[in-house]
């Protein structure tokens, strides 16, 4: 048997969906082809001229009622937080005192149901290590639920492959291990697989909104549904100009005429053209939207469909254990899917729609008073122009040192520029950073003290 044949004979035993099937017999013959799985710099082009969320209309109460009512809130909630530490979902974390990243976008779909009227169903893509967790702090929002619809449906998984041979890789110490999520360009695939797809349209939703549960800027925007709907748009991505901080993300370009993403992992070695943030001046957001119509019928004629670039992934079995047997997870990007439906669009956004917390420097941000929380379950900045740059050791990683070193809770960074922390430092209640400040550790930073750059 050839690599291909045993990677799908060990998917189809798990009794995976057809579609699943499919996807990941693509991503194989992907594999087999190294230049589908980069994008040299020189082959592309710069993207100018979009059009703006500020440029779109604000529809009429009717139709922003008729526009979410056809609308649903998907948000990917697979991830467990491991690079923080965490065992469980990420999305359960306080991104304020009492307010979990899943409270605040239950807030947020039940307050825009509540002003226009709609129905506005969310779901979230789970996990098995999400899914009983997660759906329990959604149950605890009475009235999110939609009696014709669930609450979530699972991301797929496919078999870790070894670096030598591309053949599954076994590991008996946990046998776990050797399985991983295809990336969140699985989403079209899982929408089908699980049913969900299906039961959306039964229930009369016609269009998507696609965003990461620890993204709080991603809110659904009525002007942006009503675009959709009116235009009969089948595919959006919403995308924000580049910063220095945006150098590594995926970016917007366009290839023989067409939109594409390009991800880190689809540049060619030598090749700088990837943080060229002058050239390529848009990065993905990761919010994107689609029509449930376009997609089922791309999948009638198709059932990999979208067409998504492959992205290879090396790693270890373990990646606790870096001389574990090496690995290639193929994943996909759901962004990527604006280079192959037929009329995708892109449409620039302000960067407060893209909020998310990746690492502890971006939760000490979010906990700090450069957001306030309202209760419509909305993180507001209260800064301008550009947020303080906030750099934290090592010593900070995991959530619990991190948790125990900003014991009295995040510091003013109202009127910081930067806040650099280097070493074993401990922060005590009512600090307050003023400039661009660097803390080197051993240090206890004492309650109330303000810290000038």
């Amino acid at each position: 048997m050839s690599y291909v044949d045993d990677a799908l004979a060990a998917l189809t035993a798990r009794d995976a969906h057809p579609a699943e099937v499919e996807a990941f017999r693509r991503r194989l013959e992907q594999l087999a082809k190294p230049e589908s799985a980069v994008m040299p710099g020189e082959e592309l082009e710069p993207v100018d001229d979009l059009p703006t969320l500020d440029s779109l209309p604000e529809p009429d109460d009717a139709a922003a009622r008729d526009a979410l009512d056809r609308l649903a809130v998907i948000k990917l909630n697979g991830g467990l937080g491991t690079s923080m530490g965490l065992d469980g979902p990420k999305s359960l974390l306080e991104i304020k005192p009492g307010t979990s990243f899943l409270d605040a976008v239950a807030r947020q779909t039940l307050a825009l149901r509540e002003a226009h009227g709609a129905r506005l169903p969310l779901l979230l893509m789970n996990s098995e290590g999400t899914r009983g967790p997660s759906l329990g702090a959604l149950r605890r929002h009475p009235g999110l639920e939609d009696d014709e619809l669930p609450l979530d449906f699972l991301q797929g998984a496919e078999p870790k492959l070894r670096t030598d041979d591309w053949r599954p890789v076994s590991w008996p110490a946990d046998p776990r291990l050797e399985w991983c999520p295809p990336g969140h360009g699985d989403l079209y695939t899982a929408l089908a697989a699980s049913g969900a797809l299906d039961a959306l349209l039964a229930a009369g939703v016609r269009w998507c909104f696609v965003s990461n549960s620890d993204n709080l800027g991603a809110v659904p925007d009525v002007r942006i549904a009503a675009w959709m709907a009116a235009e009969e748009v089948p595919f959006a991505l919403e995308v924000a100009r580049r910063t220095a901080m945006d150098r590594k993300g995926g970016h917007l370009a366009s290839h023989r005429g067409s939109l594409v993403l390009r991800e880190t992992a689809q540049v060619p070695e030598g090749d700088d053209s990837f943080q060229d943030i002058d050239r390529f001046s848009y990065f993905n957001t990761n919010n994107l939207w689609f029509d449930l119509e376009h997609l089922r019928a791309l999948q009638e004629a198709d059932p990999a469909a979208p067409y998504l670039p492959l992205i290879v992934n090396k790693k270890t079995v373990d990646p606790t254990d870096k001389s574990s047997t090496p690995v290639l997870q193929l994943e996909t990007a759901m962004g990527a899917a604006i280079g192959s439906v037929e009329g995708a669009r892109a449409l620039e956004v302000p960067r407060t729609r893209f909020a998310p917390v990746k690492t502890t420097d971006d939760l000490l941000v979010a906990r700090s008073d450069l957001y306030d929380l309202t209760d419509d379950g909305r993180m507001v900045p209260t800064w301008s122009g550009e947020a303080p740059v906030v750099e934290l050791g090592q010593e900070f990683k995991m959530l619990g040192d991190f948790e125990r070193r900003f014991a009295g809770g995040a510091p003013s960074l109202a009127r910081a520029t930067a806040l650099t922390v280097e070493g074993d430092v401990t922060f005590g209640a009512d600090v307050t950073v003023e400039g661009d400040v660097t803390v080197a550790g051993p240090r206890h930073v004492d309650d109330g003290e303000t810290l000038r750059g």
